[in-house]
């Protein structure tokens, strides 16, 4: 039978054996999935986490680009690789918290499967407007929207995509009714709002920022709980009279679940450690994105809480993924 004392003895023995692997982690280089095409943002950040963490923990960062299935491909892999942390995931809202919303098959839970290893940066969503629609306040927009139900269209990146969602929770909050149209990424969407042919958009900002210094795409609001530091004169929704529209995209490092939390947290360390400087910080600050470094527990905590309302939202709005 087993006593108290074996009981502890046990513990103790796992405790050794966890620091103990800590010690000779990583053992091999290290592999960052990124479930997107390069060249985007989250590609960027992954290649700059690559650069600056690679001293810190003795092995080299490579990253591996397995786009496709809304972010789906790469992420199933990492949840299905070696529980080790030689293998992680450059995870994103869509990856881990809308799709089991959205998806009717997605072969990975995003909570359950994963261990957060850090909270890297989030960016706002922008309420951008075409220039000759004349409005330069979110009051001016929802004020022409409520005298033309209907006739307002805004542009998404795709049915399902954040900016789908954000622009629903507004309709919602703000009580408007608007038309989308969805396309395949930022850059066809964005040359039919500069095109005049769309009415508005919410956009992360690194996709608007240059249209928005040029002055070619009027910026009336984030959806953020705060302003963002690199459009510090533009106001939030909540500033602008329209509560609970608070649409931040995320990017968070996610390992494969039952990997030993020793190496997690050997891993949140270093990355933590290399990315705190002045230099790694104005490169994330460059990309429209702002540092926003997080711990394994932070992340745990909040993100059941970002699925579940990402889920009402889809709910409501009846989204369903084409």
């Amino acid at each position: 039978m087993l006593t108290r004392r074996h009981a502890l003895i046990a513990g103790a023995a796992a405790l050794v054996a966890s620091r103990a692997q800590a010690q000779t982690f990583p053992s091999r280089p290290i592999t960052i999935v990124v479930p997107y095409p390069a060249g985007g943002p989250v590609d960027l950040l992954a290649r700059l986490i690559a650069q600056e963490a690679t001293g810190n923990l003795g092995q080299p960062i490579t990253v591996d680009n397995r786009g496709g299935g809304a972010g789906t491909i790469g992420t199933t892999l990492v949840a299905r690789a070696e529980p080790d942390g030689h293998t992680l995931v450059l995870g994103t809202n869509q990856t881990h918290a809308t799709n089991q919303s959205l998806l009717k098959e997605i072969s990975y839970d995003g909570v359950k499967d994963f261990a957060p290893v850090i909270g890297i940066a989030e960016t706002p969503h922008v309420l951008v407007v075409r220039k000759e629609l004349g409005v330069t306040s979110v009051e001016e927009l929802i004020a022409l929207a409520k005298q033309k139900p209907g006739a307002l269209n805004y542009g998404s990146t795709g049915n399902g995509s954040a900016s789908h969602l954000c622009a629903e929770l507004f309709k919602v909050k703000a009580g408007l009714q608007m038309q989308p149209v969805h396309f395949r990424g930022s850059a066809p969407m964005l040359q039919e709002l500069l095109g005049e042919r769309l009415d508005l958009s919410f956009a992360t900002l690194p996709t608007v920022i240059s249209q928005i210094d040029s002055g070619a795409l009027p910026a009336l609001a984030v959806a953020s709980a705060k302003r963002a530091i690199r459009l510090g004169g533009v106001p939030t929704l909540g500033e602008s009279g329209i509560e609970g529209v608070e649409a931040d995209a995320w990017f968070t490092l996610f390992a494969p679940a039952k990997t030993p939390p020793a190496n997690v947290e050997r891993l949140h360390a270093a990355i933590a450690a290399a990315l705190k400087h002045d230099g790694p910080k104005a490169a994330i600050a460059q990309q429209g994105l702002t540092a926003a470094l997080r711990s394994p527990a932070e992340v745990a905590a909040s993100l059941p809480t970002e699925v579940e309302r990402w889920a009402a939202v889809i709910k409501a709005a009846n989204i369903k993924s084409e």
